[in-house]
C-alpha cells in the first residue's frame, strides 16, 4: 500500500502540483481543508503527514498543527508546513505548535520528498520503483547518486556538478515542469546570483550529453515555464 498523504489546502493548483510531485515518488495524497477533516480521517484511515499549505491569504497553520499534535490519535503524525511569500511571520506560530518541518515556496520537490522518506523510514525511489543497488533509474537511463555517475542505454554519460545537480531534480520528478527558479535551488550554492539565461546553457549542456547515450529521450522545454525531462515516447 502507499503511504497516504493529506494535503491541507483551499488553493487547487497547489494541491494538483504537490500531489502530482509526491504521487510521481510513489504516495498517495488526499486533499483536506481542516484539522477536523484530518481528525475524521484518522478514525477512518491509515496516514502517514499532512502538509499544511500557509499562505498569506489562508488560514494559518500553526492552530491546525497545535490541534493535531494535541490530540492522541494524531500527535505522532509528521506535519510538514510550506509557507508562502509573504507569511513569513508564521514561523515562529509553527514552532510553537510543534511543527516537524517548514519549507519555503517556491520549494525544491527533492527536498520535501527526501524529508518525508527519512521521516517514514521509507527507501528512495526512481521513477521506476526503488533505487536497485544505488541506481537512480528513468526508462533506459540511469543514475548512481552516491557515485556521482550516469548511464544511458549502458553507456557512461559525463557532466559536470551543476548538471548533474540539474538532471538528478529532473530524475526525482520526471515528466515535472521545473521552473528556472527550481533548478537554481537544487543545483547551485544559496546566496549566488544565476542569470535564468545560465541555467539555459547548462540545460543545453545536458541536451547534448544525452543525445549521444540516450536517443530520442531528453529535456523538453516548455515555453514561459521551464523544463521536463521526457523519454523517447513521450
Amino acid at each position: 500500500m502507499k503511504p497516504l498523504v493529506l494535503i491541507c489546502s483551499q488553493d487547487a493548483e497547489l494541491y494538483l502540483l504537490l500531489s502530482h510531485i509526491l504521487e510521481v515518488d510513489g504516495f498517495a495524497t488526499e486533499p483536506v481543508r481542516s484539522a477536523k477533516e484530518v481528525l475524521a480521517l484518522a478514525d477512518e484511515r491509515e496516514f502517514q503527514a499532512v502538509v499544511l499549505d500557509c499562505g498569506p491569504a489562508s488560514i494559518t497553520g500553526a492552530p491546525i498543527c497545535a490541534r493535531l499534535k494535541g490530540e492522541p490519535r494524531t500527535a505522532d503524525l509528521t506535519v510538514i508546513a510550506l509557507i508562502a511569500p509573504g507569511a513569513e511571520e508564521q514561523h515562529l506560530d509553527l514552532l510553537k505548535a510543534r511543527i516537524d518541518e517548514r519549507f519555503v515556496r517556491p520549494i525544491v520537490p527533492a527536498n520535501l520528498l527526501d524529508f518525508l522518506r527519512a521521516r517514514l523510514a521509507l527507501p528512495k525511489r526512481g521513477a521506476n520503483g526503488v533505487e536497485n543497488g544505488g541506481w537512480l533509474t528513468f526508462g533506459d537511463l540511469e543514475m548512481k547518486v552516491d557515485a556521482r555517475r550516469i548511464r544511458g542505454n549502458g553507456h557512461d554519460i559525463h557532466l559536470g556538478v551543476i548538471e548533474f545537480n540539474v538532471l538528478l531534480l529532473m530524475m526525482e520528478a520526471p515528466g515535472k515542469v521545473f521552473s528556472r527558479k527550481e533548478l537554481i535551488g537544487a543545483a547551485w550554492e544559496k546566496n549566488i546570483h544565476v542569470e535564468p539565461r545560465t541555467v539555459d546553457v547548462h540545460v543545453s549542456r545536458i541536451r547534448t550529453a544525452l543525445k549521444k547515450a540516450w536517443p530520442g529521450g531528453g529535456i523538453l522545454t516548455v515555453r514561459s515555464a521551464g523544463y521536463s525531462l521526457q523519454t523517447p515516447d513521450g
